[in-house]
């Protein structure tokens, strides 16, 4: 407990500092944008003083310093005006100047962009100078927005690097219970065994041994489930419905009568690359899963059908049903609606179909009240 909490509060610590660095960055950025500004408006001041003292030069002027100023500014868009009427511009397309058009909306861009400089050449006669930012100042403006941006890619590549160690983390343990369990199982299950030869040996009720020995094969399939989970499970070309079938039986056989049970495939053999053992848990998971739904009561249907290359399973309750938002949360672990739950149930057979068999799982539609039908799909051997 004093673990987490201590993680929890580096954790507080490195966003709490993460923000205040980025908060001065762009208050840095900020500062400098407006320092340029600043110093482009000197400019042009001076620009609109040097054209000032050009108007009203005479004989005698000394222009040289007036044009040097002139010739220096290559990089601020300027339009020059008198009562509305463009009569000169400076670092702008000919193109656009020449179409009246484009040059009017660049003129009122220049006006949102900046105030103008008002020049009296005479008395009672004014120029206005508009201007623009230069491209300078114009990457200085977005460069906050793609530092934003980096930084979002930044700590989404981090997001992405802590979930995936998580998961990894999380599959191995995963995996080392399912092996441990396994190996748990398997010493009082040779212990069993031997009972049961002794029991014939000593010619007991052979109903008794049957029905013990029915017991014994269903945990060695637990057995062998548990032992293939975390290892790359051996998969073989089967008929999908034979063996989906077989896991439907032995479900039916096993639930109570409240549970009105259908099944529904194709007459021929649809061959697909699988494992049976874990098809077999898939087929059981999602079976239970809806039982619990209906609360041990209604119906229950099972369908195989064909759809170009692919097969499909779907399992269909008249349960309570999921709401459309909580769709793709019931595959994840530690999501359940029952009392007593782990949620691992279908968040396991996600990982059975898509991990080990390369399917797909989903829930193809449900209804409040009416009921969930999930979908499993595999492709078909060719």
């Amino acid at each position: 407990m004093q673990f987490s909490k201590s993680r929890n509060t580096t954790r507080w610590i490195i966003i709490c500092a993460s923000f205040l660095i980025i908060s001065l960055i762009l208050w840095n950025t900020y500062t400098f944008f407006q320092i340029f500004k600043n110093e482009e408006r000197l400019k042009m001041n001076l620009w609109a003083n040097a054209h000032k003292t050009l108007i009203n030069a005479g004989e005698t002027t000394d222009v040289e310093l007036p044009l040097q100023i002139f010739s220096n500014n290559t990089s601020i868009p300027i339009i020059l005006t008198e009562n509305d009427s463009i009569i000169n511009t400076r670092n702008i397309d000919e193109a656009i100047v020449k179409d009246k058009q484009r040059i009017r909306g660049v003129l009122n861009g220049l006006k949102s962009e900046n105030d103008p400089i008002v020049i009296e050449y005479v008395p009672g006669k004014f120029q206005k100078i508009y201007y623009g930012n230069s491209e300078l100042l114009k990457k200085l403006k977005y460069y906050p927005v793609a530092l934003l941006l980096i930084i979002v890619l930044f700590t989404g590549l981090v997001y992405n690097f802590y979930r995936s160690t998580k998961m990894a983390t999380q599959n191995k343990l995963w995996a080392g219970m399912a092996k441990e369990t396994a190996h748990q199982i398997g010493t009082p299950l040779s212990s069993l065994i031997g009972w049961v030869e002794l029991l014939k040996a000593e010619n007991a009720d052979e109903s008794t041994t049957f029905e013990i020995e029915k017991d014994i094969e269903r945990l060695k399939t637990i057995t062998d489930r548990f032992s293939k989970i975390g290892s790359e499970p051996k998969l073989e070309n089967k008929d999908i419905v034979e063996e989906t079938l077989q896991s439907y039986d032995y479900l039916q056989s096993r639930f109570s009568k409240q549970v009105e049970f259908s099944f529904k495939a194709p007459s021929k053999p649809i061959i697909v690359l699988m494992n049976p053992t874990l098809h077999g848990w898939t087929i059981e998971n999602l079976v239970k899963n809806a039982i619990d739904a209906m609360k041990g009561r209604g119906k229950l249907a099972v369908f195989i059908e064909e759809d170009g290359e692919f097969v499909k399973i779907k399992v269909s309750d008249t349960g309570s049903g999921i709401p459309k938002k909580q769709f793709k949360n019931v595959f994840e672990p530690g999501f359940t609606t029952k009392k007593r739950g782990w949620g691992l149930g279908l968040s396991l057979t996600k990982r059975i179909v898509e991990e080990y068999h390369k399917g797909t799982i989903k829930v193809l539609n449900s209804e409040i009240g009416k009921g969930t039908t999930m979908q499993v799909s595999f492709k078909k051997v060719s």
